[in-house]
């Protein structure tokens, strides 16, 4: 035993030895430094930095004494870490292409969804070509104008579910009333049909099944910092985030393919124009474009990107409205200038309601969908003074730049008016609010993601008056996070909406 126990201590010793000179290799590979940071233990590097169930928040703690760009050694990977929007637009925008790869979290890697995902893919043609069709047979702005009747349908399914809870005096799960509309919304653009019924509860497993993708993807894994044991996957994740993908891809997304393409077989000239019909189309004319392989990974993209970020930001909008009524009081009166009381908006009267639009800048500012933004560099490479080793894995806290006291007064307070006489837009241009990144891996969807946003909030507000459920009061709900690849409320809330 004494034996077994000098053979293991002495591997971990030489192991460590040879972590050390690797990483004193990469800290002399060039003229220039990395940046700075707090020195690496033995083994773990500065893992323990971020093993709590807060990492966002532990980087922002770091950044604060180390500046805003710094790099830690997690495990065997090296990562550097971006806390301000003048480092975030040198490595955004200047250094665009340099920063463009992302780093794959281990946990995606199951079903090979890595190698066929629009948001995964390195910059390449494949990668080309379904930014290509999702810009112009979904996300263009022509395409959206074809689709407002769907959108605008959906809406009225919402507020029409809210009405029926306000007469028989029921509380409304913001979050998942949310995420049932824009997973119909979606299903509806990209299939004609919807796959959850609100009044029958079936959105549950769906929602159970991209929140438990976008939590196992979020949870620090140690196969991600230490490439060997991906093969054992020690902690279970890529395991259990396979199951939820095998759900959502295998039993769901093929099956409405299959019956799209049963369909087709019996009636060749159907006239159905939806999204899924153009990419099988598209698939039928040029097969190295796009396969039907590619197709469902896309789709997959689609419902997990498209539908919790959106019905997070929703809720964690109508939480900070709730606990302070003047803003609440202040929204409800510019909607009944506006567009009258009592009356579901159109996405045309968006442009006409400054403050609501400050509502949701603010909202994206506090909470912004994901808390990083993850890049990787594929070559060596110089930023601002500072060496970025091969393979680094890049981080962007936009958590930590959206309440960086330099750049904002009071960052702590939810304040819509800040905006009111701040040009700053979510666009990707504004390196102090981006909350869909910026460069070329700007999210593609952020447009429809904003109006659909902006009418939930504004719709829900001008339809009812709202109390948080139980014997809490408005001003005494939580913020409280729950981390994964996106940041949730660490509790539903549930409100009663009150007729007018």
């Amino acid at each position: 035993m004494d034996y077994v126990v000098i053979i293991v201590g002495g591997l971990l010793l030489a192991w460590t030895l040879l972590q050390w000179i690797h990483w004193v290799a990469i800290s002399n590979r060039s003229n220039k430094k990395l940046p700075p940071g707090p020195i690496p233990l033995p083994l773990i590097g500065n893992l323990h930095s971020i093993l709590g169930d807060q990492p966002h928040k532990s980087l922002a703690r770091l950044a604060q004494i180390y500046g805003p760009i710094i790099s830690l050694r997690m495990g065997q990977i090296t990562t550097v870490v971006i806390s301000s929007p003048t480092v975030a637009k040198q490595v955004l925008q200047k250094q665009d292409l340099a920063f463009s790869s992302r780093t794959i979290p281990d946990a995606i890697c199951t079903n090979n969804h890595h190698h066929l995902s629009v948001v995964f893919l390195p910059v390449c043609s494949l990668w080309r070509s379904m930014r290509k069709i999702l810009n112009s047979n979904l996300l263009s702005g022509n395409k959206l104008d074809a689709t407002l009747h769907l959108r605008s349908q959906k809406m009225q399914d919402f507020i029409g579910y809210c009405s029926k809870c306000s007469q028989t005096g029921e509380s409304v799960n913001i979050g998942k009333a949310a995420f049932e509309t824009m997973v119909n919304l979606l299903s509806s653009t990209i299939f004609s049909k919807d796959v959850v019924d609100p009044y029958a509860n079936s959105g549950k497993e769906f929602k159970d099944v991209i929140r438990g993708i976008l939590e196992e993807s979020g949870k620090p894994n140690f196969a991600d910092y230490f490439p060997l044991l991906k093969r054992i996957d020690p902690q279970g994740i890529r395991r259990r985030t396979g199951k939820h993908f095998d759900k959502l891809l295998h039993q769901i997304i093929k099956g409405l393919v299959d019956q799209r393409l049963d369909q087709r077989r019996k009636s060749p000239n159907g006239s159905r124009t939806d999204f899924l019909q153009v990419m099988l189309n598209t698939s039928e004319e040029d097969p190295q474009a796009i396969n039907r392989n590619h197709i469902q990974h896309l789709c997959l993209d689609l419902f997990v990107a498209g539908t919790d970020t959106t019905s997070s930001t929703l809720e964690w909008a109508m939480v900070e409205v709730m606990r302070k009524p003047y803003i609440m009081n202040k929204a409800k009166s510019e909607l009944a200038d506006v567009i009258g009381k009592g009356t579901i908006i159109e996405e045309a009267d968006i442009a006409r309601l400054p403050y609501l639009q400050c509502i949701v800048k603010e909202t994206l500012r506090m909470h912004p969908p994901v808390p990083f933004l993850i890049r990787k560099v594929d070559q060596d490479v110089e930023a601002l003074g500072y060496f970025v080793p091969k393979d680094s894995q890049v981080l962007v806290n936009i958590w930590s730049i959206g309440r960086d006291p330099a750049t904002w007064e009071d960052p702590l307070t939810f304040n819509p008016e800040r905006f009111l006489d701040l040009k700053m837009g979510v666009l990707g241009l504004d390196f102090e609010l981006i909350p869909f990144g910026a460069g070329r891996r700007i999210c593609p969807g952020l447009t429809m993601a904003t109006t659909v946003l902006s009418t939930m909030l504004g719709s829900l507000l001008n339809s009812f008056d709202w109390k948080a459920e139980g014997e809490i009061a408005a001003k005494d709900l939580d913020v409280e996070e729950k981390f994964g690849f996106t940041l949730a409320r660490s509790r539903p809330l549930q409100a009663i909406p009150i007729p007018l």
